[in-house]
């Protein structure tokens, strides 16, 4: 299925990276005492691919993915999300871009109780004041499996069906690119699998870009590339990793991770 461009705002640069960061430093507290969460990441991800972020706690994920989505600003550096320097752009247009070109998965689902699951799944495409195509939150939740519940409330799903719907709120706008925190945190294997198949789907069929935080290695190995965090620095990475092999790899940055006072997650 070909995605359909509906970009309004900010027209994107043509570029191969979906995602980059450049020089990207965060910093908080005092001068006097400064906790250093990321310490000049430099990286590019290309459209199309998933990527997982992996670390010990306290080594920076929480808070690279803040940077690169957009959620949180870089001390310095620069942040490009396909071609556009958000680091550039005023909190109206940053606000604006995450709506229109961004999707996100969350642990907790954060779905509103009082709408039913379409409204839920639109519920970007108004806050980025367009009306909401039904034939596409019909064909979006189609794609996630939930076409016939899309009039039940969250409240009336499982927490796999509910993380379904957070998956198709996240499509709904064809993102440049799908930002996922601990998205199978909560579930159990069985349904964690189910949603790792619609992201590498996503992917694999749709062209979409995901960015995926997690502590799971089964859950990693669903990625193109796996990169890892230690003290707000990216120290290694892994490409076409199997479990065990990630499992290992992190368990060894974890022995040799010493972590300093007030480090970040």
């Amino acid at each position: 299925m070909a995605l359909r461009s509906k970009r309004t705002t900010p027209q994107r640069a043509v570029t191969p990276w979906a995602v980059e960061l450049h020089g990207v430093h965060r910093r908080y507290g005092r001068r006097a005492h400064p906790v250093h969460a990321l310490r000049g990441i430099d990286l590019a991800l290309p459209h199309g691919s998933f990527t997982a972020v992996m670390g010990p706690s306290g080594s920076g994920k929480s808070t690279f993915l803040q940077c690169a989505a957009g959620l949180d600003r870089p001390t310095s550096g620069t942040v490009r999300l396909a071609g556009t320097d958000i680091t550039a752009l005023g909190e109206d247009k940053l606000t604006e871009l995450r709506r229109a070109r961004l999707g996100f998965v969350f642990q907790a689902f954060n779905l509103l109780p009082s709408l039913t699951v379409e409204q839920n799944v639109v519920l970007p495409v108004r806050l980025a004041g367009r009306r909401p195509d039904s034939r596409r939150a019909a064909e979006v939740l189609d794609q996630v499996g939930l076409g016939d519940l899309a009039r039940r409330r969250p409240s009336e799903l499982s927490g796999g069906q509910q993380q379904r719907v957070a998956v198709a709120r996240a499509l709904i706008t064809e993102p440049d690119v799908i930002f996922a925190d601990e998205p199978t945190g909560a579930l159990d294997t069985t349904t964690a699998t189910e949603i790792l198949t619609l992201l590498r789907t996503a992917v694999d069929r749709l062209g979409a870009t995901v960015v995926m935080v997690t502590h799971d290695p089964a859950a990693a190995a669903w990625a193109d590339r796996v990169l890892f965090l230690a003290d707000g620095s990216i120290t290694d990475e892994l490409t076409g990793a199997s479990t065990q092999q990630i499992a290992a790899r992190l368990t060894g940055l974890i022995a040799h991770h010493r972590q300093p006072a007030g480090a970040v997650a």
